[in-house]
């Protein structure tokens, strides 16, 4: 590897625990404050599992998974629920993202509108779906409540949803 590849592979290395330590900020200051109508609770921070690099192995990203859902769970009280619903999704990410994208979006090096076009937001709707319905689910801890809990994850699932959209629609015009 030549040494203008490796200075550009650090780069990308720099910008992503950076847009990770960024997003983790917005949603603990911002986005946990947010309940709309107790039905609506956005988890952005989904959005670093999303978009992390399409080749990086499975144990990387589950320990990766690990780690943010115990920050989450570190600041918002909840007792591991962070962090079961992200190393499931970590874990369910290559199958999602084979699922949603194709093979010509799978030589690209990272999930997003400009690689996936309106693929990546099936995949990002799936993968924020089952991230909010484990987490709901965890914290009903019953059956009784699945109307609920399938409620409200489809309503925090579509207002997450829409802030990707934004900060792909941002990144997009940035460009």
């Amino acid at each position: 590897m030549t040494n203008c590849k490796r200075r550009q592979s650090m780069n990308n290395v720099f910008w992503q625990i950076l847009r990770a330590v960024l997003l983790l900020f917005v949603q603990i200051v911002v986005l946990n404050n947010i309940q709309l109508f107790g039905m609506v609770s956005p988890f952005l921070y989904t959005l670093i599992i999303i978009t992390l690099p399409i080749k990086m192995p499975r144990n990387y990203v589950m320990l990766l998974g690990c780690l943010i859902g115990c920050v989450m769970d570190v600041f918002t009280n909840s007792y591991g629920f962070h962090f079961a619903a992200t190393v499931l999704v970590a874990y369910a990410r290559p199958f999602l993202m084979k699922l949603f994208a194709t093979r010509e979006n799978m030589e690209k090096l990272y999930p997003s509108y400009t690689n996936f076009g309106n693929a990546f937001y099936y995949y990002a709707f799936a993968m924020v779906f089952l991230h909010h319905f484990c987490l709901f689910a965890i914290e009903a801890f019953s059956f009784y409540y699945i109307g609920l809990v399938l409620l409200k994850t489809l309503c925090s699932s579509v207002f997450t949803l829409i802030l990707i959209w934004g900060i792909e629609t941002l990144k997009i015009r940035r460009k």
